[in-house]
C-alpha cells in the first residue's frame, strides 16, 4: 500500500500553462527519467516537443513521488497490455497526464480508473468530419443545431471528455469515441458507454479550463471524489 495514502474521495490535479518555465531544471528532470522514457526523448526530433516531454515527466516523478515517499528517480513504471502506465510497486496509485501545447496537467487517485484530457483551442474547418467519425448520433444532432459560433468551441467541450473517459477505461481511442456518448442536456454525465466499461452512471465527469483557450476535464469512476487543485514546484 501506499505510504502516503491520498484521500479516496479526492483527485489531486496538478496544471501549469507554462511548462516553459521549468526548462531552467531541465538537466534535473532529465536526469529522473528512466531508460524507457529516455528512448522516447531520443525519437522526438524537435527540440520543444522533446524538452516538454522531459519537463512533463520529471514533474509526474516528482508529483508521485510525494504519495509514496521515495525518491523520484527511483520510482518504476509498467504499462497494461493496453499502453497505459502505472507505478509498478504502487499499483493503487492512479494517475494520468494530458499535454497540449505549453499546458500540462496531471491528475492522481486512489484505485479507480482516472484520466485526463486538455486541448488547446485553435480554429479548424475540420469539425464536421470529426463529429462525423467521433460523435454518436445524440451528439452529433446537439453540435449541428448550433449557432457555428458556438460549434467550435461546443466540439472540445465533447473532445476532452471523450479522451478522458478512453484514458480512463485504459483502452485509449480503440475503444472508439463515438461509443462513449456525452449528454448534451448535462455534459458531466454520459449517456452510454461501452459494456465492458459498466454502467454509464458510474462514471463522473469534471470539467475545467487552465485559460481562456485551454479546455480539460477528468472523468473517473468514483461519483463522490472531489477535485483539489494544486500547482507544481518549479525549484
Amino acid at each position: 500500500m501506499c505510504k502516503r495514502l491520498i484521500n479516496e474521495a479526492q483527485i489531486d490535479i496538478y496544471t501549469t500553462t507554462s511548462v516553459s518555465s521549468f526548462y531552467h531544471r531541465h538537466a534535473h528532470y532529465l536526469s529522473l527519467l528512466d531508460v524507457n522514457e529516455l528512448a522516447v526523448t531520443e525519437r522526438l526530433k524537435f527540440a520543444q516537443v522533446r524538452d516538454n516531454y522531459i519537463v512533463a515527466h520529471g514533474l509526474l516523478r516528482e508529483a508521485l513521488a510525494n504519495y509514496i515517499n521515495e525518491p523520484a528517480v527511483q520510482l518504476k513504471f509498467s504499462k497494461t497490455e493496453f499502453g497505459k502506465p502505472f507505478l509498478a510497486d504502487y499499483p493503487e496509485l492512479s494517475f494520468n497526464l494530458s499535454h497540449s501545447g505549453n499546458s500540462l496537467a496531471i491528475a492522481v487517485a486512489q484505485q479507480c480508473q482516472l484520466g485526463i484530457d486538455i486541448e488547446y483551442y485553435k480554429p479548424r474547418d475540420t469539425w464536421a468530419g470529426l463529429v462525423k467519425k467521433c460523435f454518436a448520433l445524440e451528439e452529433v444532432d446537439y453540435w449541428h443545431g448550433l449557432d457555428k459560433s458556438e460549434q467550435g468551441r461546443a466540439f472540445y467541450q465533447f473532445w476532452v471528455r471523450k479522451e478522458a473517459f478512453v484514458k480512463a477505461d485504459g483502452k485509449g481511442i480503440t475503444l472508439g469515441l463515438n461509443q462513449c456518448v456525452i449528454n448534451p442536456a448535462d455534459l458531466n454525465g454520459f449517456l452510454r458507454v461501452p459494456e465492458t466499461c459498466g454502467a454509464a452512471e458510474k462514471w463522473r465527469i469534471d470539467a475545467f479550463s487552465l485559460s481562456e483557450d485551454v479546455m480539460a476535464a477528468v472523468v473517473c469512476d468514483q461519483q463522490d471524489a472531489a477535485l483539489r487543485f494544486l500547482g507544481f514546484q518549479s525549484g
